[in-house]
């Protein structure tokens, strides 16, 4: 075989190799720009009819497996972004009928009782006394509004600073001697009404109080009008709502870097499948005892808003008709005794 012939084989062969090059090309070219298409379809689809689907393009290209996980990983954000709206949408309407219901059952009973004094022309105490309570509500329950619509969009200023968690508590527990109509006897847990059964015989205006707070200063950081309000609502929670027990345990201890206030009662309790829900705003459900917590429902939502703002949270624990306890946990703050550093 001559030069010239070895010269044209392997001319020839070269370039059927670049031939097959090209074409496996042009058809790799060909197979992604084909599966583009099919996942711009098929996300098309899924975005018209808002399915819960995914992309489900079969391929061997290492790329477009990396782009559809990202697709689908965009796609499940957009749905819990959707949900997260209707959830908040659904809790606005259902904020605007409360507001509007809460606020025009006690101004209905305002009207009324004015109405009433101006036919006869004369101004009767009892219903003065009356229709002042009842305007009181209202602005209280303006007040809680106001005060959730501003820790919920974070323009509320809180100053933090370290403050003394077992003067507060105390602080709070004499404050329902003057705010209750209730008798309160101090005893210990061994003492109190283990079930609502026995409390029948209890009579109907004593409380029994149960303390446990460190005389040693116990430091938190955080805010002291906070941490009041927080104790108010879970106190009036349990007068409200486990004065069926006729007990309150109002416990303060350290654990670990965190300072813990529990509040408990005795009472009715609240049932496990609404632990979860408590502290939503304007939860519903009957059984909740957040339903009226302060007349309104947003009584352990307010408490919790502060409580994380704080940088803390409240947790709940509840055996229904045994115990129910609403723990509130702080960061522990560093204080001095005695020339010594201590946290």
């Amino acid at each position: 075989m001559n030069e010239q012939m070895v010269i044209f084989l392997l001319s020839f062969f070269v370039l059927v190799l670049a031939g097959i090059v090209v074409w496996q090309h042009l058809a790799f070219r060909s197979g992604i720009r084909r599966e583009l298409l099919e996942m711009a379809e098929e996300l098309k689809d899924i975005l018209d009819r808002d399915s819960g689907g995914g992309l489900m393009i079969f391929t061997n290209h290492q790329g477009l497996m990396a782009l559809m996980s990202q697709i689908n990983r965009l796609l499940e954000k957009h749905r819990k972004a959707r949900a997260g709206y209707c959830r908040s949408e659904m809790a606005s309407k259902r904020m605007l009928s409360n507001i509007s219901h809460d606020i025009k059952t006690p101004m209905t009973v305002v009207l009324g009782y004015l109405e009433i004094m101006l036919m006869k022309g004369e101004y009767n105490g009892e219903m003065l006394e009356k229709t002042e309570k009842k305007a009181q509500n209202v602005m209280e329950l303006i007040d809680h509004f106001f005060t959730l619509a501003k820790l919920e969009s974070g323009d509320m200023d809180m100053e933090m600073s370290k403050i003394e968690a077992g003067g507060i508590c105390r602080e709070t527990i004499l404050g329902l001697y003057e705010t209750t109509n209730f008798r309160w006897e101090m005893g210990r847990t061994e003492d109190c009404v283990e079930e609502t059964g026995g409390s029948e015989h209890a009579r109907e205006d004593v409380f029994r109080l149960e303390i446990d707070i460190p005389e040693t200063p116990v430091y938190v950081w955080g805010n002291k009008e906070a941490l009041q309000r927080i104790l108010s609502n879970l106190i009036s929670n349990v007068i409200r709502y486990g004065k069926d027990g006729k007990y309150l345990g109002i416990f303060l201890k350290e654990n670990g870097e965190e300072i813990w206030i529990s509040v408990a009662d005795k009472g009715k309790g609240i049932d496990k499948k609404f632990s979860e829900n408590v502290f939503e705003r304007l939860f519903t459900m009957e059984d909740s005892r957040s339903r009226k917590v302060q007349g309104n429902g947003l009584g352990l939502t307010i408490a919790k808003n502060l409580a994380v703002q704080m940088g803390g949270d409240i947790v709940l624990e509840s055996v229904p008709y045994r115990k129910t306890t609403f723990t509130l946990k702080l960061k522990k703050a560093a204080h001095e005794i005695n020339g010594e550093r201590n946290s």
